[in-house]
Parts: structure tokens; C-alpha cells; sequence
């Protein structure tokens, strides 16, 4: 007699994603997909993960404590992006459910565009286009939105993973800059010359960058690396980037001192709170407001989404995900 054939895993898919990628996943594990991208409540997500064995989620979704009780068949969660604070890994791992997420496919990427920002604030490129859609350009002027350079001078760069690397290399072997860059630990010597930045304290980077970079993880500890205090620190010339995450910067001072002149522009592509960003932000002509594009070419984000797939299918059919977050749940259970 001809046993039935085991049930598949099944999976939820929190946002609208590349169909193909759907369609991938299908191969191996059943999908509730959300083609139409609605935008779930928290008890709609928990009452659409109940009874799942794995999320892709995009790093919006929270699972923490709550969503894991009340979702007990849950094994993995492999979110489509390289950043996981929308994760409480203590508390995934007490519950031995597996965290991924998608490293390494958007370094490139992400580090052009970082590069794209920084000079779009140092140019005045946004404030330029504005005031010309306006009607208001009759003449040249010698000093019509004169900014900064980008060549030759200094770039500091907070947080040297990857994508900070990445963004070194572009500063020192595309435009002749001097990178100086602070990390929660050093890097290896042989890593520092190949991107050819020194490290430094953050003190010396705020005092001395006339780009300052950032692209740190967001943890209860780096909330707010830059607050009034650093700002002040900063060259009323320098620029301030942050392709990072929303909440390494304090949005309402970063407005002040814009607005104030204490330093000469910005550019944002994360905000506290987003999608919503704050009145004092948009209300300011020298900053660059980016809706947290920085991973966003089809190329890049297409292999994110197969990326966090490939875990889900992977660890749910052969106990083997790609890039684990703790891998300490592996072999659990």
C-alpha cells in the first residue's frame, strides 16, 4: 500500500515581491504570497502566520515575542534585506526559529548610491532642479548654487562592513579622497590598504570629515550616533549622508542644524519612523530626501528576494539556509 505523500511546508510572504521569485519558492513549499502588497495589521500578519513554517518578510515586519507564541509551527524567518532590527533574535532563538537575511547581493549597489547621495547633497543637485522647475533660473551667476567638492577631500565613513567599504574603495581609488572611517572594532591592516582608509576616533572623524558617511546596523546602542552633540562637531562645510537605518540619526536635530547652517547639507535615504518623515526635514532646501531606495536597482533587488528564497526553501527542505543570522538554532528540534 502507497503511503500519502508528506505535506509540503508551507510559507508566508509578507510584501509583493518578484513574481519569478514566487514562482521559485512554489517548487518546493506552499505560498500565501500578497500580490497586491497590502499592507497586513500586526494581527492580520500573526493571523496569516499561524499555522507557517517559514516568513520572507522585508524588513518591516516585526517578529518578536508576541508574533512567536502565536505562531508555534514557525521555523524560519528570512528577511529580504541585509539589516534585521524588525527581528528580535533573542527571542527567535529561545523559540528555535531560524533568522536569515540577504548579505553581500547589495553591497555594490547600495554603495553607488550612497556615493549618488553624498554628491547629489554636496552639489545641490535636488535644490538646484526644485528652484529651476520653479521658473526662476535668468542668468548665470558665478556663485549660483555653489557647493563642494567631492575630489580630494575627506571622507569619513561610520560603520566599515561591506557596503563601508564598498563606499572606501569609490572615495580613494575613484576620486582622490582622503578616507578616514570609525568601527566598533578595526580593521585588519591588510583590509585598511586595500580600501586605503586609517581609522580614527568618531570625535576626530565628526572634527575632521568634510563627508561624513553613515552605514552602521541599527541597535538600541547606535540609536542616534549623530545627535546635536555630534552635529556640532561637524564642519559647518561637511555633508552628512545616512543610507543606514532610520534612528541613527536624530531626525529633529539633523533638521536644526540645517536649518541653522551649522552644517551645509544632507542626504537621507532612512528616516525615523518612515514611511513617515518629519515636517522639520522636508521643510528644509539642503537635504536630499531619498524614500530608502539605496538597494533599489532590479538587478539588486531581484537577487535579494531569491537570496532570502533560497534560505527558506533551502533550510525548510534540506535543513541547509544560506546565510544564517543565529546558526546556533541549526540542528535544533
Amino acid at each position: 500500500m502507497t503511503s500519502a505523500p508528506a505535506s509540503r511546508p508551507r510559507v508566508l510572504v509578507t510584501r509583493a515581491i518578484f513574481p519569478e521569485v514566487i514562482d521559485q519558492l512554489a517548487e518546493h513549499v506552499d505560498v500565501e504570497a500578497n500580490p497586491d502588497d497590502q499592507l497586513w495589521s500586526r494581527d492580520e500578519l500573526i493571523r496569516r502566520a499561524q499555522g507557517k513554517q517559514g516568513l520572507l518578510t522585508t524588513g518591516g515586519e516585526r517578529v518578536d515575542a508576541a508574533l512567536l507564541a502565536a505562531c508555534p509551527d514557525l521555523r524560519i524567518c528570512a528577511n529580504m534585506a541585509v539589516g534585521y532590527n524588525n527581528f528580535d533574535v533573542p527571542a527567535m532563538t529561545a523559540a528555535g526559529v531560524l533568522a536569515t537575511n540577504a548579505p553581500g547581493v547589495l553591497t555594490d549597489t547600495t554603495a553607488d548610491f550612497g556615493f549618488a547621495l553624498m554628491m547629489a547633497a554636496a552639489r545641490r543637485v535636488t535644490e538646484s532642479e526644485h528652484w529651476l522647475r520653479a521658473g526662476q533660473w535668468d542668468r548665470w551667476r558665478y556663485d549660483l548654487f555653489a557647493g563642494s567638492d567631492i575630489h580630494g577631500t575627506t571622507l569619513g565613513i561610520i560603520g566599515m562592513g561591506r557596503i563601508g567599504q564598498g563606499i572606501a574603495r569609490r572615495g580613494t581609488h575613484g576620486f582622490g579622497m582622503q578616507v578616514i572611517y570609525h568601527n566598533r572594532s578595526r580593521l585588519p591592516a591588510e583590509d585598511e590598504a586595500a580600501v586605503g582608509a586609517t581609522y580614527v576616533s568618531k570625535q576626530a572623524l565628526l572634527q575632521s570629515a568634510d563627508h561624513v558617511v553613515l552605514v552602521v546596523p541599527y541597535t538600541p546602542e547606535s540609536h542616534h550616533t549623530i545627535g546635536a552633540a555630534e552635529l556640532a562637531l561637524m564642519k559647518p562645510t561637511a555633508t552628512l549622508t545616512n543610507i543606514a537605518r532610520g534612528g541613527i540619526v536624530d531626525d529633529v536635530a539633523l533638521a536644526r542644524a540645517l536649518s541653522e547652517g551649522r552644517i551645509a547639507a544632507a542626504g537621507l535615504d532612512v528616516f525615523e519612523g518612515e514611511p513617515k518623515v518629519h515636517p522639520d526635514l522636508l521643510a528644509c532646501r539642503n537635504v536630499v530626501l531619498t524614500p530608502h531606495i539605496a538597494s533599489a536597482s532590479v538587478p539588486t533587488r531581484l537577487a535579494m528576494a531569491r537570496l532570502a528564497a533560497d534560505n527558506l526553501a533551502g533550510f525548510l527542505t534540506t535543513g541547509q539556509p544560506l546565510t544564517p543570522i543565529n546558526p546556533e538554532v541549526l540542528g535544533k528540534g
